[in-house]
């Protein structure tokens, strides 16, 4: 197949598909290495960009996946008005950040650092797709490990998780410990 024709097919597939679709998949389908997936997914998103196309992919570690242009936002809520979001808890937020930052994480992990339970928050992240279950750790117990999934990246509008900002605080100096004597 020419160049042209497997970039129309990686759209038609992306399209049809409406879902994310690994590099693997591609890959398999197409007899190429991820190299060459990447390089021809950047040369479609440069393209369909620079066209000023209603729909581009949207390119994450491991898929690629058909979402709307966002330069047109603005006409497309107002045309369909907000989709009702699930709203987040702040303490629902604060266990999401932990597991993005910290990963793969314990619960335990979790509990230590925002000194509160967390099975409630865990739960529900597991159950809107934003966190998954990666293994067991290996200690005592063999407590479950947490991390984020690629509905997470799609979410706050991330191709990696390199792209997470940097943590509050983690720039400034350790605090000197204080004797008393």
């Amino acid at each position: 197949m020419e160049k042209k024709e497997i970039l129309g097919a990686i759209e038609s597939i992306m399209y049809v598909s409406g879902e994310p679709v690994g590099f693997a998949e591609l890959q398999r389908v197409f007899d190429l290495t991820e190299a060459e997936v990447r390089q021809l997914l950047g040369e479609m998103l440069e393209s369909m960009t620079a066209e000023g196309r209603g729909v581009i992919p949207f390119i994450t570690d491991k898929t690629v996946q058909l979402v709307t242009n966002p330069v047109y936002n603005a006409q497309i809520v107002k045309l369909l008005a907000p989709p009702e979001e699930r709203s987040m808890s702040d303490s629902m937020m604060e266990t999401l950040s932990v597991i993005a930052y910290r990963q793969p994480v314990t619960r335990a992990d979790i509990e230590a650092v925002r000194g509160v339970r967390c099975e409630y928050s865990v739960a529900q992240l597991l159950k809107q797709g934003l966190i998954c279950e990666l293994g067991r750790k290996d200690c005592v117990g063999r407590p479950m490990l947490f991390g984020t999934t690629d509905a997470f990246l799609r979410k706050f509008a991330l191709h990696s998780l390199d792209e997470l900002p940097p943590m509050p605080g983690a720039d400034e100096p350790e605090p000197e410990e204080i004797s008393v004597v």
